[in-house]
């Protein structure tokens, strides 16, 4: 199992200072979140590239800006959309597999959308090959105000797809969609590939891990190290979560010790 904390915690840093700042910080592994179309450049890749490189630090996953289109994009009844989507997302599984990242992250439609559960998943499967062409997998993350926020989605994915139904758990949107995360954690672990932590208490939602919050981070690992997960688990919180950036590490070298 790997450890390490998403460029998105430094948000709004460019991603390439970002990226910088993770790696620097000694972090195992990082997830790059992507911010602008200009970022898919490849002489940007290149940057980034060289900056994980000469750090050592190992990429294990990329969060598309696309994120914010997906719904509009993808999971709408105007197709020549989806096809325009394809083509980005092949493109962001180029860019993945060049830095070595296993998954790109994916928040999918909203809840209001027209298309059936089957339908959704029939779409989430064009996307999930047009970037396995590139050995890269796209993951469908658990986003509150999304479909998959819905604990009855997931599990309408998971019959549909089987095991091709693979899952981004985020510990905060599961509290904000309303559920304990450890039980959807039990749920859907084998479909599960990555993890986005967090912690959280009664004032706030999203919290460094370990710092006043009450998620069972023993808990978790255990469960995890029982059921052989040998993927990552990422932290990533906003940056209203912390006031100095040596929070982030202390953070990290907290969950280290417990891992």
């Amino acid at each position: 199992m790997k450890l390490g904390v998403s460029t998105s915690c430094y948000y709004p840093l460019e991603t390439e200072l970002a990226l910088e700042q993770v790696c620097k910080s000694g972090f195992q592994a990082t997830e790059v979140f992507f911010n602008a179309e200009s970022e898919l450049k490849p002489a940007f890749t290149d940057i980034l590239k060289d900056i994980k490189d000469n750090y050592n630090t190992e990429i294990v996953s990329v969060h598309p800006t696309f994120s914010l289109a997906e719904s509009f994009m993808i999971f709408s009844a105007y197709e020549r959309r989806l096809y325009e989507a394809l083509d980005k997302y092949a493109r962001y599984s180029e860019i993945a597999a060049e830095l070595g990242a296993k998954y790109i992250i994916m928040h999918g439609g909203k809840p209001n959308g027209i298309l059936s559960d089957e339908e959704y998943c029939e779409r989430y499967m064009m996307v999930k090959n047009a970037a396995l062409k590139n050995g890269v997998t796209v993951l469908q993350e658990n986003v509150t105000a999304h479909r998959a926020g819905s604990v009855e989605f997931m599990r309408s994915m998971k019959n549909i797809l089987g095991n091709e139904a693979e899952f981004c758990i985020d510990i905060k949107q599961a509290i904000r969609s309303g559920y304990e995360p450890i039980s959807l954690v039990k749920e859907f672990i084998k479909n599960t590939k990555h993890y986005h932590l967090s912690d959280h208490s009664t004032a706030s939602d999203c919290l460094l891990p370990l710092k006043n919050g009450c998620f069972d981070f023993q808990g978790f690992f255990d469960l995890l190290n029982n059921h052989s997960y040998n993927g990552a688990c990422i932290v990533e919180v906003y940056s209203n979560a912390y006031s100095d950036y040596a929070e982030i590490i202390d953070s990290y070298k907290k969950l280290v010790k417990i891992l």
